[in-house]
């Protein structure tokens, strides 16, 4: 099986001690290739150099993550601008709303974000999404951008079967994780109503680790417990899985 893990941070901090241990469990368990969310300079050169170990399979993006916009976010997105227009990136993210922790920068999370689309569809790229706490307010941010150049994921996803639609129909795909297999979460029943080509794999590790790892470090080798699930909540097997969210993953980020 040959699965894309469409958001993985395995250049974070968290795997300082192991991350080449980390790589090569990552390709055993049949995860071969890998999207790298951007997040800000702090961790930004750790993204590029891991990128550049595995040139065939770890792809990264350039964007200001939205916890990372404070009253300095239009030289932080200066920087973004300029790594776009040298190019080599597969998507612009990673990028959004985030009103969780704080409500003070909300203003110009709004503004990075909808700059950050705009360079989006002008390069022809896709955008990677991070909500949190903020689903509808996105969307109603997305409407008025939306066009045929628009399109990418929301990762994490985690609104409702209607809040599916609305990102589908704005030519979004799903990025499904290991929330998929938390005994209380509500997204296996919204997955029911989703068609499977709508629908992309990711770990977001270090974070959100599926079941039975929960609770400790994810990392992208824990992508096939994901895959199980949703296999099983589709009643198809793993391996038509991979290879549909893989070909979903390939179509969107042209890899």
């Amino acid at each position: 099986m040959d699965f894309i893990d469409t958001h993985s941070h395995l250049y974070a901090e968290e795997f300082d001690a192991d991350r080449d241990e980390a790589v090569k469990r990552c390709f055993e368990a049949g995860v071969n290739r890998l999207i790298l969310p951007d997040i800000d300079a702090t961790s930004r050169q750790a993204m590029l150099d891991l990128a550049a170990a595995y040139p065939k399979n770890f792809f990264p993006c350039a964007g200001l993550h939205p916890t990372s916009v404070n009253g300095n976010y239009k030289a932080a997105l200066g920087e973004v601008e300029a790594m776009l227009a040298k190019g080599g990136f597969c998507a612009v993210g990673e990028i959004g709303i985030d009103l969780y922790w704080d409500q003070t920068f909300e203003r110009e999370q709004f503004d990075a974000f909808a700059v950050q689309v705009r360079w989006a569809k002008e390069l022809g790229l896709p955008v990677i999404i991070h909500i949190r706490n903020a689903i509808e307010k996105t969307i109603a941010a997305l409407e008025p951008l939306a066009d045929s150049r628009l399109r990418g994921v929301f990762h994490c996803f985690s609104g409702t079967v209607e809040q599916a639609r609305q990102a589908i129909d704005m030519g979004f795909m799903l990025g499904i994780g290991g929330v998929l297999t938390f005994k209380k979460s509500d997204l296996p029943t919204v997955v029911e109503h989703v068609d499977i080509q709508h629908l992309i794999l990711e770990t977001d590790c270090p974070y959100l680790a599926p079941v039975p790892h929960r609770g400790q470090r994810n990392e992208s080798s824990f992508l096939p417990f994901v895959a199980q699930k949703l296999a099983d909540i589709k009643q198809i097997s793993i391996e038509e899985v991979a290879a549909r969210t893989t070909a979903n993953a390939e179509k969107l980020f042209g890899i």
